[in-house]
Formats: structure tokens, sequence, C-alpha cells
């Protein structure tokens, strides 16, 4: 476990470990600042002058000191993160890197294969320097498979096709369509965070580190359930069916007078629904209903559900059924989730203080520990904002130095 923190107050469950993150965007940092979000100390590299691309990708505020605008999902994602500068193409730089992985529990990256090797920075060297390590490498393809996919660039859509998420997603009479907003990316930082967790549990037990290698298309395809069994099994390959699910009814969307919903209804909801509905639950023909949708039986029923619920507004279908039990939901907008009694009571938007933005609000900390909870000590910060605090309380480093390096370009 890491040494001395530089958190100033140790909370959560994560109380202890240090996480040397040097990947850009957004799946790997993410899984970096979940941990942070959970008492990790995460060490952020970016490069010199340049910084990752996610600080102005998309919608963006304008920063309180005149410094150039702030993308919201650097604000959203970068809390409780120490980010310093450091070019790894550079001999100095390679050797500051190397100093800082003793002190360091997991180190996550996210590359091509191979591009860390050429900088003389393999995992043999880098365990060289701290055999208890545990390296996780995050990548498109994989560190090793075909010749022809390894090397291949990769983003979250990337990853979705490749994957077979994207194939399955969307409507029958219209093209595939990505998961957003970066589903891939996110499903890949789960991955990336518990496998690293994991890791470490092995390390404290056994005293040694290993090597992880996450390709970003295979945990998108570890989340596809039973698709490659059917086609293995019975040739099946599953399709597009929009909201509708498979193999029972209703789960579906539903327009109502003013918006739409999502219902939900299966074993003892569904004998509800039917009460709700107007139709008796005992009717032999509505048990074929559920489950034999493109029947006579099943297209009546979606027809008289549908007519239900188009005579009603979204609040009274979602306060009728959900009254009676019945899974179902409203489609929610950012407006609706700020305005929702549940998301309030349960803190899940809060205020902090971002360091270049200001006050802010946005999502909150997931899960609730209850013993040890994890919190917001500090918001995203500027470009280099800690070259001098890590460089010097962990490698010793001199004001001069410091300078020095930032003039020679190395952070």
């Amino acid at each position: 476990m890491a040494g001395r923190s530089l958190i100033p107050e140790p909370f959560g469950p994560l109380q202890g470990v240090r996480i040397l993150s040097s990947g850009t965007l957004i799946a790997q940092p993410f899984a970096a600042e979940l941990a942070a979000e959970m008492g990790a100390e995460i060490i952020q590299i970016e490069r010199p002058g340049q910084g990752d691309t996610w600080r102005s990708l998309g919608i963006r505020l304008e920063s309180l000191d005149d410094g150039p605008p702030i993308a919201t999902n650097w604000i959203q994602e970068r809390r409780n993160v120490f980010c310093v500068t450091l070019d790894l193409a550079k001999p100095r730089g390679r050797e500051i890197f190397l100093g800082l992985i003793p002190s360091c529990d997991i180190w996550m990256e996210s590359s091509k294969p191979g591009s860390y090797g050429k900088w003389g920075l393999s995992d043999e060297e880098i365990w060289k320097k701290n055999p208890k390590l545990v390296i996780t490498h995050v990548s498109g393809y994989g560190q090793h498979g075909h010749p022809n996919y390894v090397r291949r660039a990769s983003y979250d859509a990337i990853a979705q096709a490749f994957g077979g998420m994207m194939y399955q997603t969307g409507f029958p009479e219209n093209p595939p369509t990505r998961a957003v907003p970066w589903t891939g990316d996110y499903i890949t930082a789960l991955f990336a965070l518990w496998s690293s967790l994991a890791g470490l549990r092995y390390a404290m037990t056994h005293g040694r580190g290993q090597a992880i290698d996450l390709a970003q298309y295979e945990a998108i395809h570890r989340t596809l359930g039973g698709t490659m069994i059917e086609y293995f099994q019975k040739g099946l390959v599953r399709e597009r069916l929009g909201n509708r699910g498979s193999g029972m009814q209703p789960l579906d969307s539903f327009e109502t007078k003013d918006g739409f919903v999502m219902i939900c209804a299966g074993a003892e909801p569904y004998i509800r629904l039917l009460s709700v509905i107007g139709l008796n639950p005992d009717d032999p023909k509505w048990q074929t209903a559920k489950t034999q949708l493109e029947s006579i039986e099943g297209i009546e029923l979606d027809a008289i559900l549908r007519g239900w619920v188009a005579e009603r507004t979204t609040a009274e279908v979602v306060g009728i059924l959900n009254a009676a039990q019945v899974p179902c939901s409203s489609m929610m907008s950012a407006k609706d989730m700020a305005q929702d009694p549940h998301y309030r009571a349960r803190g899940m938007n809060i205020e902090w203080d971002d360091l270049q933005a200001g006050r802010v609000k946005g999502i909150g900390i997931v899960p609730k520990f209850s013993e040890t909870p994890g919190k917001v000590w500090r918001g995203a910060p500027k470009l280099g904002h800690d070259n001098e605090r890590v460089y010097c309380e962990l490698l010793g480093m001199s004001n001069e130095e410091i300078e020095a390096l930032s003039r020679d370009q190395i952070i």
C-alpha cells in the first residue's frame, strides 16, 4: 500500500491505495477517478502543454481565471484527482515516471500495445522498480491476438460495433445505433477498476503484482448475456428489437398523451397489470398473450395496453401502475432528474467547488457505503496543477528542479 498520502484527510474504503494513471479520454482515467471518489489517491499524467483531449471535448463552461473553457465532462470526471504533466517520450521524463512507481500500488494506462515498451517501459522493467505493482493495460483490441487487429485504433463507438453491442441496439427498421453517451467506455472503466482491485488483493496476499490485459471490445462483449450461447448452440443471431423485450410482454416503451413511459411486467406484476387495464387475469388467452407476442392474443394485448396508455398523461400512467406495483417509469431527461424527489432524497446530484469553473452541481457518489462513504473533496484541476506537490513530496525535488523541468518541457 502507498506511503504518506497527498490527500489532506483520508476517507473511503480505498484510503491508502495509490494509483498512477497515464491514459487519456474516457475509459481508463474514469476507472481511476471512480477509485478517487472512494478515497484512493490518483496521480493522473498528462502531456505537457497539451493535456488530455477530455478537457475540451463537448460542451464547456467558462473558467473563472480567464483560462480556456473547461468541458463539463472533465469537471464531472476528474474530481479528487492529482494532475501532473510529464513527457514520457523524453529520457528524463521516463526517469521521473520510474521514480513514481515504487510508491504506487496500481499503474493503469491506455494505449496501443507496445507503446510503453518502445520507451523502455516494459512491464518487466517496471516490476524491477516495484515487484508488487499491479499493471492494467486498457486497449481497443488487447495486448495480443491476431496481428491485423491488435494495433488498430479504437474509440467507444468502434468497440461497441466490434464487441457486438451496436448490432443489437436500435429498431429493426433502422441502422444499428450506438448506446450513449459513452457506454462502451464506461463499461470498460468498470472492468478496469474491479480487475485492478482484484489484482491488488492478490498482490497484498502473495507479495507480487501481475499484468491485466483488458480489451475494450471484450468488456463490451462480456455484457451480451446469452447472445453467443444462442448462436453456438442453436445458430440464432439476436437482432434489434428497439425497446421491446423478447419472449414476454409487456416490455416496451409506450406513448402517453404527453410523452413516453417504459413498462415491464413479468410474473405477478403481469397479473396486476391485467386487472388495472380492465382485463380478466383468469382468462387463459392472456397467458398466451404474455409469451407469444406475435399471436392473435399477443397482438390484441399490445393494442389494448397501448390504447389504455395513450388515453392518459405520463404522470397518470406512472402513478397508477406503480401504485399497483407494476414496474413503470417515464423517460427521464436531465430536467426531470434534477426535479425528481427521489433523486433529491438520495442526494444523487450534489454541489462542489471546481478548481476552474467555481461552484458547480452534478452527479454525486455511487454507490453509498455505510461505514466508509466516498466524497468529493476537491474539483478537477488545471493542467499541471499538482506538479510541485507530487514531484516535491514524493520524489523530493526542489522548486528549482521543477522550474527547470518545466522550461525543458519535460513536465
